[in-house]
């Protein structure tokens, strides 16, 4: 921690991912927001590239996308350029009006009606989940718990084989590799084969739905909209992998998260034991805490002044999510994890402006309806050890998390 406090800021690059694991991130944050809130880091791993740390200019940075891009044209949304003929085309990595087109195909899975309507099959999944727990027994929560809940309820999302949800799960986790991890994905090439099973399964069920009367599921969606039934292979590739992934690791990662947290802090757990109805504020503090997604990159379609500095057109603008909720100017005691905050949901982890997250209340519904449940069985489930955290600067990922559930307590 004192090399992050004395090394020079030209020389520090917020985007090493090993700091990821250890928490030590949140220090190059701390320095960056009060220290140069908007800066050009011109040495680093990625080459150049702004960094946007305080909460209050990410979101203005994100309500500009005329100005700030995320089309894959540009570079996307990843902070390592990857070779055009990788890159995953989705209406995340669109700007208006094909980002809109493309968004309005699925906005339906989740309205206000059709949430509702899976309230209760995602609380049968979470029972069924729950009820294959060992108890006074140490067990893992990714695989046994978070892994399991979304990978159902994605399969439900998309009318996929309920039987073969691991793939889902394994999948998103290729998307999610970091090609620098020292993995056997070394490169996108190598990334992109490594999904050649998931392309000719989602492909065939596209065909299949495209032959049946239109459905409720997201790739129904997307075979029978004028916009989506044509894709183009990396646009096929990309929206498949935004749906799979953005319905699977985030909500993962903060299942995950948020009981890691509980456990750190007891006092909260003690208050959340006492109090069931804090669920509903704790739910939102818990994807702030955890902030899934650690940033999103843009590109400069222009020559812009911004906060007293010249951002140039063609420049990479990175916007770190996981210093936007650590802002203090904004959040009070950012570093305490308070299930029952005032204004929860004043957070950046489902991003701003047109590419907020489309499925952010599908997410809290999920994390929801699973501590109700817990609660209801009157578990206390107790963390063994510290999580095994990912490798990556992009997802904040846990691969591990062992725990053993206490009945009755």
């Amino acid at each position: 921690m004192t090399a992050i406090i004395d090394t020079p800021l030209s020389e520090l690059d917020p985007s090493v991912q090993r700091r990821f694991q250890t928490g030590e991130h949140f220090a190059v944050f701390d320095r960056l927001r009060a220290e140069a809130p908007v800066y050009l880091h011109e040495k680093t791993q990625y080459g150049p590239y702004w960094s946007i740390t305080r909460y209050k200019d990410i979101i203005e940075a994100e309500a500009n996308p005329k100005v700030f891009s995320s089309d894959a044209a540009y570079g996307g949304i990843w902070i390592k350029d990857q070779p055009k003929d990788t890159i995953r085309k989705s209406f995340m990595t669109a700007d208006p009006p094909e980002h809109d087109v493309q968004r309005k195909v699925v906005n339906p899975i989740v309205s206000p009606m059709n949430l509702h309507r899976m309230e209760e099959e995602i609380r049968d999944i979470v029972n069924l989940v729950l009820d294959s727990l060992p108890l006074e027994e140490e067990f893992d929560w990714v695989s046994h718990v978070s892994v399991e809940v979304t990978g159902r309820v994605l399969c439900k999302l998309m009318d996929f084989p309920v039987e073969e949800r691991l793939d889902l799960s394994n999948w998103s986790d290729i998307v999610n590799t970091d090609v620098d991890a020292g993995t056997e994905i070394t490169d996108e090439y190598v990334k992109l084969e490594k999904l050649r099973p998931m392309i000719l399964r989602f492909r065939q069920l596209f065909s299949e739905r495209a032959a049946m009367p239109p459905q409720n599921d997201l790739i129904s969606m997307l075979a029978h909209a004028q916009e989506t039934l044509n894709m183009e292979p990396q646009q096929f590739v990309g929206m498949i992998v935004l749906l799979m992934v953005g319905g699977n690791d985030t909500t993962r990662n903060s299942i995950t998260g948020g009981l890691d947290a509980l456990n750190k802090f007891p006092e909260e757990y003690a208050k959340l034991r006492a109090n069931p109805k804090l669920i509903e504020t704790m739910v939102p503090e818990i994807i702030r805490w955890v902030t899934p997604v650690a940033h999103m990159r843009r590109t400069a379609l222009e020559d812009i002044e911004f906060k007293g500095q010249q951002i140039k057109k063609g420049d990479k603008v990175v916007l770190w999510y996981c210093s936007g909720n650590r802002d203090e100017e904004v959040i009070d005691d950012p570093y305490r994890f308070r299930i029952d905050r005032p204004n929860p949901r004043q957070h950046v982890s489902f991003g701003f402006g047109i590419h907020r997250c489309l499925g952010n209340r599908m997410a809290e519904l999920q994390l929801r309806v699973l501590w109700e449940e817990i609660l209801n069985r009157g578990w206390v489930i107790e963390t063994v050890g510290d999580p095994i955290r990912r490798f990556s600067n992009f997802v904040v990922g846990i691969d591990s998390l062992k725990a053993v559930i206490h009945p009755g307590r």
